[in-house]
């Protein structure tokens, strides 16, 4: 029996282009086993199966990709899953996934812009009260 380097090597000189193992997957994009198997479990990643072995194709790298950069901007998996969902199997629903970004990246920038008109008004009461204590010690010395 293979191991899973040498199934993901055999593969790689067929014609369905290339391949990746799990290994390789996480050291490229810093994560964890774990990780990409939590992915594969909530459907958002779906590997072949070589030898027994997990082999990924670049379809599943650029989806990993995109896992790992919505998840740094704040999105829930239920997002992302629709968002990777609207793809369709030959990308004949980018316009709905596009649509799909500006619509959440529209409502995320105003939620990120509210909350920092927030902390700015936070900021501008504490230093209020700040140049205000400092007035009232300066004043009893």
């Amino acid at each position: 029996m293979l191991s899973p380097q040498e199934a993901v090597a055999e593969h790689r000189e067929d014609a369905t282009g290339d391949l990746f193992g799990i290994t390789e997957l996480c050291r490229e994009f810093g994560i964890t086993l774990r990780t990409i198997r939590f992915y594969e479990d909530k459907g958002l990643l779906a590997p072949r199966r070589v030898n027994g072995a997990r082999v990924y194709t670049r379809r599943d790298r650029a989806r990993l990709s995109l896992i790992l950069r919505a998840k740094a901007i704040g999105s829930s998996l239920a997002e992302i899953k629709h968002y990777l969902d609207l793809y369709g199997t030959h990308g004949e629903g980018r316009v709905q996934q596009m649509k799909f970004v500006l619509q959440r990246t529209d409502q995320a920038i105003a939620e990120l812009e509210q909350r920092r008109a927030h902390i700015d008004a936070t900021l501008a009461e504490l230093r209020v009260i700040n140049d205000t204590v400092r007035r009232g010690l300066a004043e009893r010395r």
